[in-house]
């Protein structure tokens, strides 16, 4: 059986001349960028080289402005975190999108036991932000606003820039996190007024166990993890060089094939849209047309998400039913409620996400094998009895 690998919004293959351009670092090249031998200034040569291919990816001042972290969700913590507190004179409200990552929802409510406020900006039944309810909750004790700039469960796409006018309006400090957005869509923090932006390696076909956090000049943090001072002292601990210097080439690549291989997915995501969409009772869960140009997400009435992947992978197709960061909770998806859907909705969903790897001979395999899921589970369900 031909597997189909459909579920790169939880994890993306490495690419394999990322691989070849990091491999030196796991063995040749193996000082600490601390160190000041030759080995160390060779480690970090190469730190600073992937440090300026970042700040070219995202059009930052320069990379001076470029932290690299262990990931994604450290970097959420780091800028959320270090913000919030180094900045507690101005502001003690932080504004964040109802469907944001965990990896942002989880610091801003911890953030409350040290006297924050949590302000939640509610969606419209796309996924988008409402602008209205952003100028109202957004105020001049809000010292930051965080908003994903696309969801990785509905693929929905924010309109980031117009965002940011309405939040400097009120003097709040803008934070993005662009995980899931970035590998697709080309992402300026100056053309967008962004103030602080999340990556993650993985993300963008890297080794995982790299992220980072760009901080516009000018903006303080105050460091979350104590140690020997690295990164500008604003994230100690020995940098990950195999990780962060293939975070480095995978951004270049993707910055210079990000315009092609969108065109060439977006055609399959469009007919595993249209076709799925026949199946009686499915419904498209996120925007229909400002949407990440990978990702088709539905609901389906009637039966289970999990059911719907366990049967998906016997037919041999990986898919989600939703984040896989949440997968250990057997609760609802809080983005699809976030978008209005009753509980016993929002348990019904399948994420598709194309990559490298898919080919237009695929999809007609898949479109096949989710009507025959559907049929399945809903002639078991006693839902649909």
């Amino acid at each position: 059986m031909t597997r189909i690998y459909l579920d790169h919004a939880a994890a993306v293959p490495v690419d394999p001349r990322v691989i070849e351009f990091a491999q030196p670092f796991l063995s040749q090249i193996i000082g600490n960028p601390s160190s000041l031998h030759s080995a160390g200034l060779a480690a970090r040569q190469a730190l600073e080289e992937a440090r300026q291919k970042i700040a070219r990816f995202i059009n930052a001042e320069d990379e001076h402005t470029i932290l690299f972290t262990s990931g994604a969700t450290e970097a959420n913590n780091l800028g959320i975190r270090g913000t919030a507190l180094r900045n507690k004179t101005k502001g003690t409200a932080v504004a964040v999108s109802a469907i944001e990552h965990i990896s942002v929802l989880n610091p801003v409510k911890d953030l409350t036991k040290q006297g924050f406020t949590m302000v939640s900006l509610p969606v419209d039944s796309t996924g988008c932000v409402k602008q209205e309810d952003l100028s109202n909750l957004v105020t001049k004790d809000t010292i930051l606003t965080s908003i994903q700039y696309a969801n990785n469960e509905i693929g929905t796409i924010q309109p980031i820039r117009e965002l940011s006018k309405i939040i400097h309006d009120h003097g709040s400090y803008l934070h993005v996190d662009a995980t899931a957005a970035a590998a697709w869509i080309p992402i300026d923090v100056r053309r967008d007024g962004i103030d602080l932006l999340t990556l993650s390696s993985n993300d963008l076909a890297g080794p995982q166990g790299a992220g980072v956090l760009y901080v516009k000049p000018g903006i303080k943090l105050q460091p979350i993890i104590l140690g020997g001072g690295q990164e500008k002292g604003l994230r100690s601990g020995t940098e990950n060089l195999f990780a962060i210097v293939g975070m480095g080439e995978a951004a270049r690549l993707i910055q210079q094939e990000q315009h092609q291989e969108r065109h060439r997915l977006q055609p399959m995501r469009d007919t595993l849209i249209k076709e799925i969409l026949t199946i009686d009772r499915s419904f498209l869960t996120g925007h229909p047309q400002h949407r990440l140009p990978h990702h088709a997400s539905f609901r389906f009435s009637g039966i289970e998400g999990e059911s719907i992947l366990l049967n998906m992978d016997i037919e041999g197709i990986q898919i989600s039913t939703g984040s896989a960061c949440s997968s250990k909770t057997l609760e609802p998806s809080h983005v699809l409620l976030a978008i209005g859907l009753k509980h016993e909705e929002a348990h019904g969903s399948m994420v598709l996400t194309l990559g490298r790897s898919t080919t237009p001979d695929q999809i007609p395999q898949v479109i096949q094998a989710t009507k025959k899921t559907v049929d399945r589970l809903r002639a078991l369900s006693p839902l649909t009895m």
